[in-house]
């Protein structure tokens, strides 16, 4: 049970409160956390508060439940209170109410509805109980009350005519609450790739996020998976190559931290990845907590997650250059493995430093790893449909190194001997290195909490198919795509969608050259700040000023995206086409591999929210206007929205979204001592 202590509204009237408060700090110090007179004091206060309210409301069959835990926001809501009819989140402050305690209260209210199987079906209604302030009901009574409610505040002593108020506003179920099966509920949340690196780093591995919602199973079957492969390579003294592939969003990014943080990382293992945006934002996020949780100081921390989390051309090289050097790790997982640089990129290197390898990526991964007695894994996370830029190998290159190093073998799905590109087929069928495991592909979104159509959806946008795309969003409960053709619209739906503390931001192609002309032209300066700090700090990503590219945001998340559309991807003659601005106007892609890596960046694009996706394309420059603008034409755009529309986006309606409250501020005072 993940409640510290929960009783039958009978029960708390009968026990002595006393014995009530006994029992909350028992729980507590078996838990290792230290308690405080502050907190007992608020906990006598609340189950006050509670008595009256079931007393006075004739709750004797209603449950209650304290100190719920929840995971993946690494808090507890304070009480749960189930009537009949309703889940009541209770959020008890010592202070007056402020914007950030009523969004935190509607956090715990998402957090349940999203990722508890006992709450999906039944009203939520958040509520902050604060000092000092009375109950007045909403001035709209709730006619289709939203799912959770809109946060209700009171103080302690108001709690009884709240509660009578929600009983009375709320319609009776069909099925009336039943307070022991929501207790026995699971409660499996998929966090964000910032929450669980965390939670992952700090535990030594947790194996209840490597779980997916309480309707899903694929990331579970795969996390089992990848650590099996591990486990007997480890017990065989073999040395294997783990394939993980997946659909956008489907947690293999998880699945490889899951891998680095477990069991594994007492023999050495480490995080490799050449997206260098995603290892600044989890060793910021990582060094952060680390030092929040005193573990040691910021140098001690940014020098345990840099060994954590490493830059995949800088280990190579490292490695390449000092050829009688041994690895530290026994295991590593390279991320985006599809994307490894092919030999003539290897040689080469970038536009801001010449590479000192030699070989493929790939053959110089494996011969590091090679160096060593005994076992050794690489976990190569595949992102199908993700390589976006030049001189990236593909799985055929993987193939071909591992047939030709001896003592490699490999497992995979199957799924990689299936690709329709040649350069992303692993091997023949009947290659003697290579087993197949399907449970090592990913096919279930995760990215998207509430809509698994996503994905699917995004893919037939890409390739045209407007009829497969209206299908597919037909039989969506509700499409989380939806289509502006206003940048201050976009931006009050992202204000209105991002509910409680969650993350909104906005995102666009770097080819997109030409949304400046149309409001939206800067860059994010600092991607760490810009993912990691919140307003009134206007570096955030919340703040809507800035947008991520696909080279920011890749591998990363937000809960609500807003995403630009430019003029590098448009609608011609019922075809997509793929454009570059060069000097003052666009040229046409024909190059193949060019074509492919700008489809790939909307999929991307497309792909980054945990919720909805607010489709922003912009109106262009009418053809008769005297100041007409050639490299943004309005006859352009409109194709692009009409292709949308056809295929199933929903259109935003701003009169149907009420202006939200001011961003949350910062909590005025703190919480009592856990």
């Amino acid at each position: 049970m993940r409640a510290w202590f929960a009783c039958t509204g009978a029960e708390l009237l009968a026990r002595d409160p006393a014995d009530t408060v006994g029992r909350l700090a028992s729980a507590q110090q078996a838990r290792g956390f230290a308690g405080s007179p502050d907190q007992g004091m608020a906990w006598q206060a609340q189950v006050a508060a509670l008595r009256d309210a079931v007393a006075s409301c004739a709750g004797e069959a209603w449950t209650v439940a304290l100190e719920f835990d929840l995971l993946r926001l690494e808090k507890r809501i304070d009480a749960v209170l189930l009537t009949d009819r309703a889940i009541l989140c209770l959020e008890f402050k010592t202070a007056a109410p402020t914007r950030a305690a009523l969004a935190e209260a509607e956090d715990y209210a998402l957090d349940l509805r999203d990722f508890h199987a006992g709450s999906r079906n039944h009203a939520i209604v958040p509520v902050l109980v604060a000092e000092r302030t009375g109950f007045a009901p909403p001035a709209q009574p709730w006619l289709l009350p939203k799912h959770p409610t809109d946060p209700l505040v009171c103080g302690a002593a108001d709690l009884s005519t709240l509660v009578r108020w929600v009983q009375a506003a709320l319609p009776a179920p069909e099925a009336p609450l039943d307070g022991q099966a929501w207790l026995a509920a699971a409660y499996q949340p998929v966090p964000t790739i910032i929450e669980a690196a965390t939670m992952l780093y700090a535990r030594n591995g947790v194996q209840e996020i490597a779980r997916a919602r309480a309707d899903a199973a694929n990331l579970t079957r795969t996390a089992d998976a990848l650590a099996a492969h591990i486990g007997a390579a480890r017990a065989q003294g073999r040395r294997r190559v783990v394939f993980v592939t997946g659909i956008p969003g489907a947690g293999k990014t998880l699945c490889g931290l899951n891998a680095v943080f477990g069991p594994a990382r007492e023999d050495g293992a480490a995080f490799l990845t050449g997206n260098v945006p995603l290892v600044a934002v989890l060793r910021a996020a990582l060094a952060r907590d680390a030092v929040a949780r005193g573990e040691c100081d910021r140098r001690e921390a940014e020098r345990r997650v840099r060994e954590r989390l490493q830059n995949v051309h800088r280990f190579l090289e490292d490695y390449a250059t000092q050829p009688g050097r041994l690895p530290a790790e026994r295991l590593i997982v390279f991320d985006e493995a599809q994307r490894a640089w092919d030999e003539a990129k290897s040689r080469a290197g970038t536009q801001n430093k010449r590479s000192r390898l030699t070989m493929s990526e790939p053959a110089h991964t494996l011969e590091i790893m090679g160096r060593r007695a005994g076992w050794s894994v690489v976990v190569a996370l595949i992102g199908n449909g993700q390589e976006i830029n030049t001189g990236e190998a593909g799985l055929a290159e993987w193939g071909r190194v591992i047939a030709a190093t001896a003592g490699w073998d490999a497992v995979a799905a199957p799924r990689v001997l299936r690709a329709a590109d040649p350069v992303q087929r692993l091997a023949a069928p009947d290659a003697g290195w290579l087993a197949l495991d399907e449970a090592l592909d990913l096919t279930v979104p995760m990215r998207s909490v509430q809509e698994q159509a996503g994905a699917r959806w995004v893919d037939a946008v890409l390739e045209g198919d407007a009829g497969a795309a209206r299908r597919i969003a037909a039989g969506a409960a509700a499409l989380p795509f939806l289509l502006t053709r206003d940048l201050a619209a976009a931006r009050m739906a992202l204000r209105h969608l991002a509910r409680g503390q969650r993350r909104a931001g906005l995102v666009a192609s770097a080819g997109a050259r030409r949304l400046r002309a149309e409001g939206l032209g800067v860059q994010l300066p600092e991607v760490a700040e810009w993912f990691l700090q919140c307003w009134p700090d206007v570096r955030g990503s919340d703040a809507l000023e800035t947008f991520a590219t696909e080279y920011d945001c890749q591998g990363l998340e937000l809960d609500v995206v807003g995403l630009g559309w430019g003029g590098d991807f448009i609608r011609r003659g019922g075809q997509w086409l793929c454009r570059r601005f060069v000097g003052d106007d666009w040229h046409l892609l024909r190059n193949a591999d060019r074509i492919r890596y700008t489809r790939n960046k909307y999929r991307v694009l497309l792909t980054r929210a945990r919720y909805e996706t607010v489709i922003w394309v912009p109106r262009g420059s009418p053809a008769g206007d005297p100041f007409h603008d050639r490299t943004r034409p309005a006859a352009e755009m409109d194709a692009i929205a009409d292709h949308l529309l056809a295929c199933g986006a929903r259109p935003l309606d701003p009169a149907a979204l009420p202006a939200p409250p001011p961003p949350a501020q910062p909590a005025l005072f703190p919480e009592p001592a856990a």
